[in-house]
C-alpha cells in the first residue's frame, strides 16, 4: 500500500469511529509486540524468543500442549512460568491508554475479544467484565487432570526457573483439592482438559452486550489489531460480527492486512503506531 492510499484509510478510520456508538475490540499477539512481548510467528520467532526451545528442536505448537506436565512438568512449568514472570512485569505501551479513554466515552461503550492470555488490558484499566479471553489466562490456573472443575488465581504463584536446563524449579504450582500438578487455564493444543467455564461467562456477557447493541440500533465499530492468520479465531470473529451488524472493520496488521471486502479499512501499521494515528 502506497503513502496516499495508506493516509487516506487512516483518514476513513477516523471518520468511522467518530461516528460510532460504540466499539468491538478485537486483538491478537500483535497487539503487545508494541510492549515488548513476543508474537511467536513462525518457528524462528518462537525460537528467537526461547533459544532453547530450539534445541530441544520443540516449536511453540509442540511446547504449547497440555502432554508436558503429565511427562515434564519441570519443562511445562518454565515454559509458561517464564511467560507468567514476563507478563507481570511488562508495562502496556501508550495505544492501550490511547484506546481505553476513546471507547469508554462512547454512549453504547466497548467490548474486548482477545486471543492474548496476558491480562495487558485489564493492566491498562479496561473492565474485567468488558473482556473475552478466548483462549483464557495465564493469570489463573487449573488442574492439570483435571479432578475438579475450579479456577483459581496464580497471584500467589511465583515460578523460579533454571534458564541453562530450562527447568521450573520445585516446588512446582499444585491442585488444592488432589495435589496433583496444576496448570495455567489456557487452552492449548490439543487441548481436551481445559476449563472453560470462566471464558464462557465471559462469552456470556459478550452476547449480551451485542443484544443490546442491536435493540438499541446503535452504529457499531471495530478496531482489530495485530491478530494473525495461524490461529484465525480473532479475525474470523472480527469479520463475522463485522457482516451481522453491518459494521465496519479496521483491522490494523503490518503483514496480513487484507480485508474480507472492499467497506472495510484496512492499515498495515503497527499497533501502537495506527492507534495514535487513527485517535490523534
Amino acid at each position: 500500500m502506497d503513502k496516499k492510499d495508506l493516509e487516506e484509510n487512516i483518514k476513513k478510520a477516523k471518520d468511522v469511529l467518530r461516528k460510532s456508538d460504540a466499539v468491538l475490540i478485537t486483538a491478537g499477539a500483535g497487539m503487545g509486540v508494541d510492549s515488548g512481548l513476543p508474537d511467536f510467528r513462525g518457528p524462528e520467532g518462537f525460537w528467537k524468543a526461547y533459544p532453547i526451545a530450539k534445541k530441544l528442536g520443540l516449536r511453540f505448537e509442540e511446547l504449547a500442549n497440555p502432554r508436558w506436565f503429565r511427562e515434564d512438568p519441570e519443562l511445562a512449568w518454565a515454559f509458561y512460568g517464564h511467560r507468567l514472570n514476563l507478563y507481570r512485569k511488562t508495562k502496556p505501551h501508550e495505544g492501550f491508554y490511547l484506546l481505553k479513554d476513546f471507547v469508554t466515552a462512547k454512549k453504547g461503550g466497548y467490548f474486548v475479544f482477545t486471543s492474548n492470555v496476558d491480562g495487558q488490558f485489564q493492566k491498562a484499566g479496561f473492565d474485567e467484565k468488558k473482556i473475552v479471553e478466548i483462549h483464557g489466562s495465564i493469570h489463573y490456573l487449573q488442574c492439570s487432570i483435571p479432578c475438579n472443575d475450579e479456577i483459581w488465581s496464580a497471584n500467589n504463584i511465583k515460578i523460579k526457573i533454571d534458564e541453562e536446563s530450562f527447568k521450573a524449579i520445585p516446588p512446582l504450582p499444585k491442585c488444592k483439592k488432589c495435589g496433583k500438578i496444576a496448570r495455567p487455564n489456557i487452552l492449548m493444543f490439543g487441548d481436551w482438559d481445559w476449563i472453560p467455564y470462566r471464558t464462557e461467562s465471559q462469552e456470556y456477557r459478550f452476547e449480551i452486550w451485542l443484544n443490546q447493541i442491536q435493540n438499541k440500533g446503535y452504529n457499531l465499530s471495530i478496531i482489530e489489531i495485530g491478530a494473525g492468520k495461524a490461529v484465525p479465531t480473532v479475525r474470523l470473529t472480527s469479520e463475522k460480527i463485522a457482516s451481522e451488524f453491518d459494521a465496519t472493520l479496521i483491522r490494523i496488521n503490518p503483514r496480513d492486512y487484507d480485508i474480507p471486502s472492499s467497506k472495510h479499512i484496512s492499515i498495515p501499521l503497527s499497533g501502537l503506531e495506527a492507534i495514535r494515528k487513527i485517535l490523534s
